[in-house]
């Protein structure tokens, strides 16, 4: 089982703070010693310390030469940006607006190779119409209570990022509970659009589109949090509050591990095909 995104992120900053810890330690300095040197108060040690405050780059670098530790200074500093990279808060990265969080991952797509996600909730974004996105994006921003509402400038740069399903040299795998086809995000047309369109992507040849049935029998994996596997590198789980990125090799097993386990229980081509229509009819 998957370690807990939110848990994952907070055991990395732990592990920053624990080796701070062992640094002030091997120097026989106190808590209160350590403040007095970097010309803070000790609770603010003591917060770092117990990982509830984030050290800033200038604090680890106080703090290794405080305890003459400054050959650490640089492995330091790039644990601890890792950690707090893995947890980045929703309300930071929708700041600038629905668009610019849809336009900031144009780059990345182009460079992946390999997609794989998994969605037990919503049509995969890649494979999302423009209205079906819209309905999902204008839900976010109510959600959050955004200054601005603009999904649907957001939905538009959402299907043009997409556009990179049909370029050269990616691989498409898409494992999507069956829930998901009849959860109504938009209008009743809208939805029968973007179900229309699931059966013309997932006919393309470098897309594998499955979908879990509702009546699975004997799963081996109960619908988990949405996640997006990119190459072999980087896992992107989607929390009501956050994205967190994973990089650590170990937890991109587990995930891996999920995946192939649901792909398992996944149908596929005219299986899948006629889930697809039964969610058209529903409509009806």
């Amino acid at each position: 089982m998957p370690i807990s995104p939110s848990s994952s992120a907070q055991a990395a900053r732990e592990v920053v703070a624990q080796r701070l810890r062992e640094v002030r330690k091997g120097a026989g300095l106190t808590v209160t010693d350590l403040a007095g040197r970097c010309g803070w108060h000790h609770a603010k040690t003591s917060r770092i310390e117990n990982a509830r405050t984030a050290p800033t780059a200038t604090d680890i670098r106080l703090w290794c030469r405080a305890c003459d530790a400054s050959d650490q200074v640089d492995d330091l500093i790039a644990q601890s940006l890792h950690a707090e990279s893995m947890y980045t808060e929703w309300r930071t990265q929708v700041r600038n607006g629905l668009k610019a969080l849809q336009d900031s991952a144009v780059q990345f797509f182009h460079e992946t190779q390999l997609f794989r996600v998994y969605s037990s909730s919503l049509v995969p974004g890649l494979l999302q119409t423009e209205g079906y996105a819209a309905g999902v994006l204008g839900l976010s921003a109510s959600f959050r209570d955004l200054p601005v509402d603009d999904s649907p400038e957001a939905a538009r740069a959402r299907v043009d990022r997409s556009r990179v399903i049909h370029e050269p040299g990616h691989k498409f795998v898409f494992v999507v509970e069956e829930a998901a086809l009849r959860y109504q995000v938009c209008d009743a047309d809208a939805m029968a659009a973007q179900l229309g369109y699931l059966l013309t992507a997932g006919a393309l040849p470098q897309v594998s589109l499955g979908i879990i049935p509702m009546a699975a029998q004997q799963r081996s994996q109960w619908p988990r949090e949405t996640f997006h596997v990119y190459d072999d590198s980087l896992v992107s789980v989607e929390l009501v509050s956050a994205r967190v990125k994973i990089a650590q090799p170990s937890e991109i097993r587990l995930y891996l591990k999920a995946f192939e386990q649901l792909r398992s229980m996944a149908v596929y081509g005219a299986e899948a095909r006629a889930l697809i229509v039964k969610a058209i009819d529903a409509l009806h």
